[in-house]
């Protein structure tokens, strides 16, 4: 019985994380350390940061992936999995609430130009994303070399199937600076593959019903686990990848859209991934609410499920994993060429807005005021809405 309450008490605080949990996977960290630290002591400081240590370099959703961890220390798969649901559910509702308002807005032919102003300030939510990434991972001639070509190769070759081999290469690279990493006294890997299987399993039987039957929701799906099983850096490398897919290459909205929801993200508590409901219900518009719904509901599982079996799989032999100085010396790649895929991103998500000076003013604007001030990333689009209401 004392089991039971404390997982209710432990589900209770992360239903709270998702509902005040503001400013992104960096933010998130600080929110866990109050709450689950500092106030419950379900780990300790050095097991949280080390969680998320482990969760830097997985590709998925890292504070999501951190928090469904924590999960699993505390109560197991079981424990780990609610939790995932919990801490994604309001996000996941409200962007796919979104996506429908915008959908019907655009059905009764009204205007979308309330979010003008907010659409150029998600290009300066990008560009200080990429700026802040860039100071925390690039530090060496290597990584900077390694950023500036990602962001090059991304920019002229638009298209998703990318993404996966700048990541590899980049990693591959700085793999041969081993050397350089400290030796540590290695262990025997013992490892259980059965969420690796249930991992890759997943992705490629999605890969072929949704080949074989020509579903929507179901090659959505496959999309969103495509490429959640890819996305190295949270969710501001998720942006570039989505827009290349989604807008650029298959057209299932505008680039006004995307970046009006993507806008409208940095405004929730909870993970940002959940963006991925709003594109997925956007992409079902032809086959109505019910179909929006299903869309919100296939794309949010597609981005959030890989990265919960990845962090089930190696969390089990990650101590001994860790020792092993390639494994660590190719992160320095990895996180570089992540910084220039959401370099690369500002500069395509803004090329479609018009050249003119208030979308140039609002850019800057907005990334001076997250860069120099403490004023919430909410307050900033609200204001930015309430301008796009008021300004005619």
């Amino acid at each position: 019985m004392i089991r039971k309450v404390r997982f209710f008490i432990f589900l209770k605080d992360v239903l709270w994380l998702a509902l005040t949990a503001f400013g992104g996977p960096q933010a998130h960290i600080a929110h866990f350390q109050r709450i689950l630290v500092d106030k419950r002591k379900y780990l300790d400081e050095a097991e949280l940061m080390e969680l998320n240590s482990l969760c830097q370099i997985l590709p998925g959703p890292s504070s999501t992936q951190t928090l469904t961890a924590i999960g699993y220390r505390v109560g197991g798969p079981n424990l780990a999995y609610l939790t995932l649901l919990v801490w994604i559910l309001p996000s996941v509702i409200v962007m796919t609430i979104v996506g429908i308002l915008f959908s019907s807005i655009q059905e009764k032919n009204l205007s979308l130009e309330f979010t003008r102003f907010i659409q150029p300030m998600a290009v300066g939510f990008v560009s200080y994303a990429a700026y802040t990434i860039s100071l925390k991972t690039v530090y060496t001639k290597t990584g900077l070399v390694l950023m500036v070509l990602a962001a090059v190769a991304s920019y002229f070759f638009q298209t998703p199937y990318v993404f996966p081999i700048i990541l590899l290469l980049a990693g591959a690279i700085t793999a041969l600076k081993y050397r350089k990493q400290p030796r540590e006294k290695k262990e025997p890997v013992n490892i259980n593959w059965s969420n690796f299987i249930l991992w890759a399993g997943v992705l490629i039987i999605a890969a072929v019903v949704g080949k074989l039957t020509g579903s929507l929701p179901v090659r959505l799906f496959e999309n969103f686990y495509r490429n959640g099983s890819l996305i190295f850096g949270g969710g501001q490398v998720l942006t570039p990848m989505l827009y290349t897919e989604f807008v650029e290459f298959k057209k299932y909205l505008s680039s006004n859209e995307f970046l009006s929801g993507y806008a409208f993200v940095q405004s929730l508590p909870g993970p940002v991934f959940g963006f991925s409901s709003y594109i997925g219900a956007l992409s079902m518009r032809e086959y109505g609410v019910g179909g929006e719904i299903i869309g919100g509901i296939m794309a949010a599982a597609g981005i959030f499920l890989p990265g919960t079996f990845l962090i089930f799989f190696v969390i089990r032999f990650w101590d001994a994993l860790k020792k092993y100085r390639g494994i660590r010396a190719s992160l320095e790649g990895i996180t570089a060429a992540s910084a220039g895929l959401v370099a690369s991103a500002a500069i395509i998500l803004f090329q479609p807005l018009e050249n003119s000076f208030m979308n140039f003013a609002f850019t800057i604007g907005t990334f001076c005021l997250l860069s120099f001030t403490k004023i919430p990333s909410p307050i900033i689009i609200i204001l930015g809405l309430l301008l796009g209401f008021l300004v005619k």
